[in-house]
């Protein structure tokens, strides 16, 4: 199992963050869900994209952005932010075993106070004139540049 954690910030679709933990099942790397999430966690759209795999991912939940920030002050962690807003491509960047992979929400992205307490962040580089990639697909990238580089060695 990888030391790397990934955070979904007020998740709003759970088929997203459903195909997000069926990832985290099958590459062994922790989630965290900082609530509110625009769903219930348990609604069926969420286990449909997971699968049977939830069951097997490593999934905390945080009741808030402060009780998800409490916790990652006992880590030590660093928190990368994945943003359109960001200016270092992931593939440039130097990942650490132990960073917590942070996403935000899909209609929303991340308020300024979360953008202001990440370590550092990363983007996606798209074509010009493109808003956004779907954000399990852009967890699937980093992530597996994070494990590339920390885990696959």
């Amino acid at each position: 199992m990888a030391n790397l954690r990934l955070a979904l910030y007020q998740p709003d679709i759970p088929g997203n963050t459903g195909t997000i933990l069926r990832l985290a099942a099958c590459l062994g790397f922790g989630v965290d869900i900082i609530e509110p999430a625009g769903f219930d966690i348990s609604d069926r759209n969420l286990k449909r994209s997971g699968m049977d795999y939830i069951a097997a991912a490593a999934l905390t939940r945080h009741v808030n952005w402060d009780r998800f920030q409490e916790w990652r002050a006992t880590t030590g962690r660093r928190l990368v932010l994945a943003s359109t807003k960001a200016s270092v491509p992931y593939t440039k960047f130097e990942f650490r075993a132990d960073d917590i992979l942070l996403f935000g929400r899909e209609s929303a992205g991340v308020p300024d106070h979360v953008h202001e307490a990440s370590d550092a962040r990363v983007i996606v580089p798209m074509v010009e004139g493109q808003r956004s990639i779907n954000v399990a697909v852009s967890a699937a990238m980093i992530v597996g540049e994070a494990m590339r580089q920390t885990v696959w060695l």
